[in-house]
């Protein structure tokens, strides 16, 4: 399902879910379009598409493990989204084709092990990841060390200097504990460090303040994407950070973002376990007369 240029063609029907607002749009792999940056983008218009944060796109029915790849809302494709991976998990289970044992997904060159512990009437869907280990350092985010002064902060102009937790949980992140917490800082300094030209592929930006032991506040930048109301590797990423630098002992988190509360377990063992929810929202086909205007060959 690979085009002569290169792209991955899809199916018209979809799976929409979300993640604590975070939400994510399921194709499989067909004849129907074809996923062009300029194509996926109009997907996730919330006016002129479905809408939504991002398309996870399932290759092969037929796993485990089950291949994915995963495309932001501006058309660049990204390695791994904790809310796209819980969403998925909601997807096949809805479909039959998993049940309550845990199951592997390949997604961005890694393999994650997950697990749908439940869900109830309403399509909330209690889903367990097995995230990995988290790795740091600006070789892992590819940072250029240029980019910053002899502190180890990046000099962002009239918004002042910050020193950034480095951490990559498949994807790249940059874990800020800021003096000033606050929405309008995100606004600030989130897009200046996300789309910095030191950054080779771009960032994800987390503002988070510890409240209590185990208990953490998260606001959210995704690259490729803006402000977020919750996102699953920055979960996991803020607390990597957290044990890291020395904030915090290893174990059991609660990381509150906007959209709700995930949990994180960070342990030398098992490395990181993300759990949180995912409901299932809407089904649906994207309609001949809407592919009219995508470039179908």
């Amino acid at each position: 399902m690979i085009t002569g240029d290169g792209f991955l063609k899809a199916g018209a029907r979809f799976f929409k879910g979300h993640g604590l607002g975070n939400d994510y749009i399921v194709f499989e792999v067909g004849d129907d379009w074809v996923m062009r940056p300029e194509s996926i983008a109009v997907v996730c218009d919330r006016w002129r598409g479905p809408g939504s944060d991002g398309v996870v796109v399932l290759l092969d029915r037929k796993g485990p493990p089950f291949r994915l790849r995963m495309f932001n809302p501006d058309g660049s494709e990204f390695e791994r989204s904790g809310n796209g991976l819980r969403i998925l998990a909601s997807y096949l289970v809805a479909e039959g084709i998993v049940g309550d044992e845990p199951f592997d997904v390949e997604v961005g060159g890694d393999t994650v092990r997950v697990h749908v512990i439940g869900f109830d009437s309403r399509g909330i869907y209690n889903v367990s990841i097995d995230m990995g280990y988290p790795v740091y350092g600006s070789e892992v985010v590819g940072l250029d060390l240029a980019a910053l002064d002899s502190e180890g902060r990046i000099d962002l102009g009239s918004a002042g200097s910050h020193l950034l937790e480095l951490v990559s949980i498949g994807n790249p992140h940059a874990v800020i504990f800021p003096e000033i917490w606050s929405h309008e800082k995100l606004d600030e300094i989130g897009p200046l460090i996300s789309n910095h030209s030191a950054f080779s592929d771009g960032i994800n930006v987390q503002l988070a303040r510890i409240i209590d032991k185990g208990l953490v506040e998260v606001l959210v930048w995704e690259r490729g994407v803006g402000p977020t109301s919750a996102s699953g590797t920055s979960a996991c990423a803020v607390v990597a950070a957290i044990v890291d630098s020395g904030r915090g002992e290893p174990g059991s988190y609660e990381v509150n973002m906007e959209g709700g509360t995930l949990n994180v377990t960070l342990n030398d063992e098992s490395g990181i376990t993300l759990n949180g929810p995912a409901q299932e929202i809407c089904r649906g086909q994207l309609t001949l007369k809407f592919l009219e205007d995508f470039d179908t060959t």
